[in-house]
This record gives structure tokens, sequence and C-alpha cells, in this order.
């Protein structure tokens, strides 16, 4: 008879982050006018204390108060929205030495009655962090807080141009025969150039003067938005040469895609490793294989500011990097369709930086 072999295997279940580290989280949720806070027992997930207070920065010392009351023992935040409305409160408990973690809207429970309040939301994150295997540290202030607030400016400058143009453009179309063959014929940067410096004459139709004038304020409004953008893009590049100058030397990567990238990492130890840079950005492959077919799909998900800045350096590269173009071509004779080759080049690029990323922390 033969032997029976029994196979036991290890079991893989990962242990959430906080078990064990903590006998306390604090949930937060965050508004404009007022935080609320929840006491959660870390073991039962049992609710100890709420309190709701407002956001001034002597709110935030009383929170602090009733919190090492409540949790005098190991205790750690997770405040929903500490980018947004609970930067401040964020920003004060990290200074007083707090462990504090930032997490993303909880999923609410499925309830009859659509149940959701402040109180529940507090609640919610709580339980969330207790559940989860890896929380993130809210991300840095300082230097990367300026560079974001310069880009986000500078992104909208650069939209409101662009609409601009759009609008300069159809009212060409529609102005009078004269003006509109004096105009139609010629490149963007002409027209714009040329509608500034019109002027009103008093022969000119009233509908004739109108349409000058419209054309003249919309031009010199595209004008002043792209000196604006390019302003601003120099005030970038001063900050990404005082925080990683490096990276501006890889290749493809220029002052904008290296300013999302820096803002998207934010600081060492925030990003745990490259697997989870690329999810993240939404480079990381997703399984879609059946049956005999083996392949990956887009990941549509993660910080899509990010996997932009990781688009435009392969479009790039594609374009001007010789070692990218055989690769591309290799891929391309094994069968990859285009959009799975950006996919994989995108992957590289985001192991490739955020290894660079690191390395020029741990050297700074």
């Amino acid at each position: 008879m033969p032997t029976v072999r029994h196979h036991y295997r290890r079991s893989n279940t990962v242990q959430p982050m906080l078990t064990g580290q903590v006998d306390h989280v604090i949930g937060v949720d965050t508004h404009r006018d007022t935080i609320t806070a929840a006491v959660v027992e870390a073991v039962t997930g049992g609710v100890l204390a709420q309190r709701t207070s407002g956001t001034q920065r002597m709110d935030y010392r009383h929170a602090l108060s009733w919190a090492k009351h409540e949790a005098p023992q190991r205790r750690a935040w997770a405040i929903e929205g500490a980018g947004s409305y609970g930067a401040g409160l964020a920003t004060y408990l990290l200074a007083q030495g707090e462990t504090v973690y930032e997490i993303d809207r909880p999923a609410r429970l499925a309830r009859k009655n659509g149940a959701k309040n402040d109180d529940l939301d507090s609640i919610r994150a709580a339980r969330e962090a207790l559940a989860r295997q890896h929380l993130a540290t809210p991300r840095a202030r300082g230097l990367r807080e300026a560079m974001r607030a310069l880009l986000v400016t500078r992104n909208g400058a650069v939209l409101m141009r662009t609409e601009s143009i759009n609008h300069l453009k159809s009212l060409i179309v529609t102005a009078p025969e004269g003006l509109r063959d004096q105009l139609r014929r010629h490149s963007t940067l002409h027209q714009v150039d040329q509608c500034a410096r019109l002027r009103v004459r008093p022969e000119h139709s009233l509908e004739h003067r109108g349409t000058i004038r419209a054309l003249r304020a919309t031009a010199r409004r595209i004008q002043v938005l792209e000196a604006e953008a390019n302003e601003l893009e120099l005030n970038l590049r001063e900050l990404v040469e005082t925080c990683c100058p490096t990276l501006l030397q890889l290749h493809g990567v220029g002052v904008i895609t290296a300013a999302q990238i820096f803002i998207a990492w934010s600081h060492p130890g925030r990003v745990r490793n490259e697997a989870a840079f690329a999810s993240l950005a939404g480079a990381a492959p997703i399984p879609a294989s059946s049956g005999q077919t083996i392949r990956y799909r887009l990941n549509h998900a993660g910080d899509r500011q990010l996997n932009r800045a990781l688009h435009t350096i392969v479009l790039t590269r594609l374009r001007t990097d010789e070692q990218t173009r055989t690769y591309a071509a290799r891929r391309t004779a094994e069968g990859k369709t285009p959009r799975e080759i950006k996919r994989c080049l995108k992957r590289a690029v985001a192991r490739q930086i955020y290894r660079h990323l690191n390395e020029a922390a741990h050297a700074a």
C-alpha cells in the first residue's frame, strides 16, 4: 500500500499593520470647520469615546489633551483627508511626536437605512486602519507642499490658456469677413500676437468694433496666462533643483514631470517599496490571463497625475532614446500591442525613478 503523504502549506495570512503595535486608534473625520474623533480599542474594536471640535490650533491642542486622557497608552491617529481638511491637525500632531497615518475614505457599511454621519465616519476610519495591512504616513509639508501649490496653480493657468485659445479660435470663425480673412490663415502664436494689437477705428461697424474688443481682450488674457505659467515653471525648477537636482538628469524627465513625481513620492519611507510606488502610479501590471493566453492589462487606478508623468517620460524616450526604441521593437516582434509595451515601460520607469529618489535621499 503506497504511503500517503500529507502536505501542509504554511499560512500566507498577513497580519494587519497595527496588530500588537498600538492599544488604541483614534479615527478622525475632517471637514472645513469641524473635526470628529473617535477612540477605538485596538483588540476589540470597541468605541471608548468620541468628540467634535473646531479646526483652530487651540482646538488641536484640546483634541490631543483629550486623546491622552482617553488613550493614555500606545496610540495612533487615522486621519481621513490628511492632505486637505485634516492637514492642519496632522501637521500639529506630527510636531507633537504623535503617530499619524493617512487613510482614504473608508468604505461605508451596507445598511438598509444608509446611516451616515461624522461620528460613524470617524469610527470607520479607526477600524479601517486596524484592518489594513499597509498604512501611509501623511505627505511631507514644507518644500513639497510649496512645489504642489506651484504645480497646481501652473496647471490651472495652462488649462485656462487652452480654454482661452479655443475661445479665440471660435471668435475668429464668427468674425466679420474682412477681419476673419485677416486672421484665419496663420498659426496660433501669430493670431494671438496680431489680435492683441488690434485697434478700433471710427469707420468700423458696431459689430466689427465689438469683435475687435473681444479678440483683443482674449488674446491679451492668453499672453498673461502664458507668462504666468512660464514664471511658475521657473519657480518649480528652483525647487526641483533644491530637493533632487539629479532627477532632471534622467532621460525624458523635465521640470513638470519631476515635480509631479516628487510630490507623489513625498519623502523616504512613505512608499514602502518600488512595487507600491508602481501601484501608486497605476503602472503595476494587472493579470488578465485566460486559458492559454497570458497577458496583463492597464491599471486605471492610482495617482493619475503621476501616471501621466510616467507616460510623458515613456513617450519622450520612445522618440529619442535608442535603447527604449530597441526594446519596443523587440516586444512588438513578440506580439505585444503598443499599449502593452507602454505599460511595461512605465513599470520600468517607475522602478528606476523610485530607486533614484531613495538613493538621492540617503546620499543627501
